[in-house]
C-alpha cells in the first residue's frame, strides 16, 4: 500500500490533507524562540490573528525539523510494510530535506523492503497546493503510481505562481528584495511581483505601483501564460487579504470567462512569516512558469 504524504507549506489543513488523502507534517515558525507546528494541537488556525500580530510588529522566523520528527512521521507506516509519496515544498528553498534524508537512511536500515517517492513541487504555498491537489485527482481517477510520478516529471514545471509583495519589509528580512528597495517601495507604494521559478527558488520578475497596477500586471501574466486554465482550475492565496483577492479572480474572470473555476487559500503561517500580511497570489497550469 503507498501512502500520501504532503506538509503544512504547501497551505494544506487537516480538513484538506483529509478530503485529498494524505497525512500532513507541519513546518513549524518561531515567536519569542518557542516554535510552533500549525494544526499539531488543533484542526483550526486562526490566520487573522496571526497576520494581526505581525501587522504589530512582531516578526516570526522559520526553523527545519529535526530528523527525529521526521522519523516519528514516516515510521508508522513502513512499520505497516506501506510505501511513502511525499509531495512536498521546494527542496532548494529550506534545509529541512537534508534532515529527511538522514532519517530516510535510519529508516531504510531498519525497514529495507520500504520504498520512499518524492514530488518536489518547485514551489510554496498556493504553488505546492495546486499540484498536491493534482496528485490527489490523479490517484483518485485510479492512475498508477508510475503514472503519477510521470506525469509531475512533466507537468510540475507548468504550474506558474505569480504574487505581489505587500509589507516589504518581511522580504528584505530574507533577502528576496533589499533593504533599500523596501524602504523606498513601502515610501512610494512599489510592489514587486515575485514568481516561483523552475529551479525552486522565489525570484523577483516586475514591478508596479500601486495596488490595481499590480494585480493588471498579474492578471496579464495569467493570460499570455496559461494552459488549459480551465481544465485546472486557478487557485488563489492571500496573507488575510481575501477581498484583494476576490478582486483578483473578478479581473481575471473577465478575461477568462466566468466560468473558470476559482479556488481560494491562505497562506500557510509558516510561508507567512517570510511574506508577511496583505500579500496575493495567483497559481495556473501555464506554458511554463
Amino acid at each position: 500500500m503507498l501512502v500520501l504524504f504532503t506538509d503544512t507549506d504547501c497551505d494544506v489543513t487537516p480538513k484538506m490533507a483529509k478530503e485529498m488523502g494524505y497525512k500532513l507534517i507541519s513546518m513549524p515558525y518561531i515567536i519569542d524562540d518557542i516554535n510552533y507546528y500549525p494544526y499539531c494541537e488543533c484542526d483550526d488556525f486562526d490566520m487573522k490573528a496571526f497576520y494581526d500580530e505581525l501587522r504589530k510588529g512582531v516578526m516570526p522566523k522559520t526553523c527545519a525539523i529535526s530528523p527525529g520528527e521526521y522519523v516519528d512521521a514516516f515510521e508508522p507506516v513502513f512499520k505497516e510494510g506501506n510505501d511513502i509519496l511525499y509531495v512536498h515544498f521546494s527542496k532548494a528553498m529550506s534545509g529541512t530535506f537534508d534532515a529527511m534524508n538522514i532519517a530516510l537512511e535510519e529508516l531504510y536500515e531498519k525497514y529495507p523492503g520500504r520504498k520512499f517517492y518524492s514530488i518536489d513541487t518547485k514551489g510554496i504555498t498556493i504553488n505546492s497546493y495546486i499540484i498536491v491537489r493534482e496528485v490527489a485527482r490523479l490517484f483518485k481517477e485510479g492512475k498508477s503510481l508510475e503514472e503519477v510520478l510521470a506525469w509531475a516529471n512533466e507537468e510540475v514545471d507548468h504550474f506558474a505562481t505569480y504574487f505581489y509583495a505587500d509589507d516589504l519589509k518581511f522580504f528584505a528580512r530574507s533577502g528576496r528584495v533589499s533593504n533599500f528597495t523596501a524602504i523606498m517601495g513601502s515610501l512610494i507604494g512599489i510592489h514587486p511581483i515575485l514568481h516561483m521559478a523552475s529551479d525552486g527558488m522565489m525570484k523577483s520578475v516586475s514591478k508596479a505601483r500601486g495596488k490595481m497596477p499590480t494585480l493588471t500586471k498579474i492578471v496579464d501574466y495569467v493570460t499570455e501564460l496559461g494552459l488549459d486554465v480551465k481544465k485546472y482550475g486557478i487557485v488563489i492565496g492571500h496573507s488575510d487579504a481575501k477581498e484583494i483577492a476576490e478582486r483578483l479572480a473578478s479581473m481575471i474572470k473577465a478575461k477568462l470567462g466566468d466560468d473558470l473555476d476559482i479556488e481560494y487559500v491562505e497562506v500557510n503561517p509558516t510561508a507567512g512569516s517570510h511574506c508577511g500580511p496583505g500579500n496575493v497570489g495567483v497559481s495556473f497550469h501555464a506554458i511554463h512558469r
